[in-house]
């Protein structure tokens, strides 16, 4: 087992993980609060020693529905967790910490006997999570690390410094089919707030750093350090006023190669962008393989996403609250990270890059994607 600080990187998961659900239904905004009664026949069953009733409420607190990972994950889990006999307990706090925090609480209140929390800022839930802890609530980060705090049983995500590693490469591997370098580059990160987003950017510099440095890439306006990179809130309005002053800066007469973007909304308003300003169509990254970048690099436009399947997260979350239900002690996780307070059980996946050349393969499986590729 590894243990790392901060990092997450890249491991099979240490369980198998169940058949996963198609989603159903879909939230429509960032603060949507639904139930779902458990399957007829659930409530009434005794809980296992050190575990807790089958039929129990689980609470699942997302940071917003504004990309479709989270929506997709808020479905999932709804259809999931009923088929497993729970009932359910699903929020989104539309990006707001303090609404997130009040709809944990509630979750507690409520009786809820986990909770699994996709953090909106991972370092402000200590005081309410340690609540849950005290009266016996487990709770499970998913996607995002919960830091500084030991009220946290487990989190389960993709890697995110292997996920920023393969966006490094894949913007090299992408800059080779226009011709021979140097190249000229900007970098964009995620919202400060995610865990997850330096842990991108590391990764991803990791790959860039060296080519930087033997001046392959040339990143033009200097922007260089996470901090001058990141985008508020995963914004895709500031990426793309970003990139905006980016080209009208530091263009004049140069051409652009290549863009480092964290998601695929970001992706999007950067090629915006560089439509809007005639600064052509660069080699530009993704993450989540959302139906519209799936359709642009289909297309040839956006050169690569990164696949994170989400039903794999849930289906594993899925699988270590019946293991809690039923008072078994957890698999062994594929490494610990330490989140600020204790090293946290880790159940990470390697993502995959999704080019126009390998997407039919990549989602052979994901009948809704494969569907786009036309």
């Amino acid at each position: 087992m590894k243990v790392t600080r901060r990092s997450m990187l890249g491991g099979a998961a240490g369980l198998a993980a169940l058949t996963g659900l198609s989603a159903c239904g879909g939230g429509r905004d960032g603060s949507s609060t639904s139930t779902t009664t458990a399957a007829a026949g659930a409530s009434g069953s005794t809980a296992a020693s050190g575990g807790f009733d089958a039929g129990s409420t689980i609470g699942v607190a997302l940071p917003w529905l504004g990309t479709q990972n989270w929506k997709e994950a808020q479905d999932m889990f709804k259809t999931q967790l009923a088929a497993a006999g729970y009932k359910v307990i699903s929020q989104a706090a539309d990006n707001k910490v303090t609404q997130q925090q009040s709809q944990i609480d509630a979750m507690v209140q409520q009786g809820a006997k986990v909770i699994v929390v996709g953090p909106v800022d991972g370092k402000q839930l200590g005081t309410v999570l340690q609540k849950a802890h005290d009266a016996g609530v487990k709770v499970l980060g998913f996607d995002r690390l919960i830091e500084n705090t030991e009220a946290v049983d487990g989190v389960i995500q993709f890697g995110s410094v292997r996920t920023g590693e393969l966006q490094g490469q894949a913007l090299l591997d992408g800059l080779k089919s226009k011709g021979e370098g140097p190249y000229n580059i900007e970098l964009f990160g995620g919202g400060p707030a995610d865990p997850n987003a330096p842990n991108f950017f590391t990764g991803a510099m990791s790959v860039l750093q060296p080519k930087i440095d033997d001046k392959t890439l040339t990143v033009v306006s200097g922007q260089t350090k996470f901090a001058q990179c990141a985008t508020v809130d995963w914004d895709n309005a500031k990426a793309q006023s970003r990139m905006d002053s980016l080209l009208s800066g530091n263009y004049s007469g140069k051409k652009i190669d290549g863009v480092l973007s964290p998601n695929d909304g970001i992706a999007r308003a950067i090629l915006t962008s560089c439509k809007q300003a005639g600064a052509g169509t660069p080699i530009v990254t993704g993450l989540d393989a959302e139906n519209e970048s799936v359709s642009l690099v289909w297309a040839g436009t956006q050169y690569c996403t990164v696949y994170k399947p989400t039903d794999k997260l849930v289906s594993q979350t899925v699988t270590l609250i019946n293991a809690m239900q039923k008072g078994e002690t957890l698999p062994d996780p594929s490494e610990k990270t330490n989140n600020g307070k204790i090293d946290v059980p880790v159940y990470a996946q390697d993502p995959v890059v999704v080019t126009k050349d390998n997407a039919k393969e990549a989602f052979a499986n994901d009948a809704a994607r494969l569907a786009l590729l036309k």
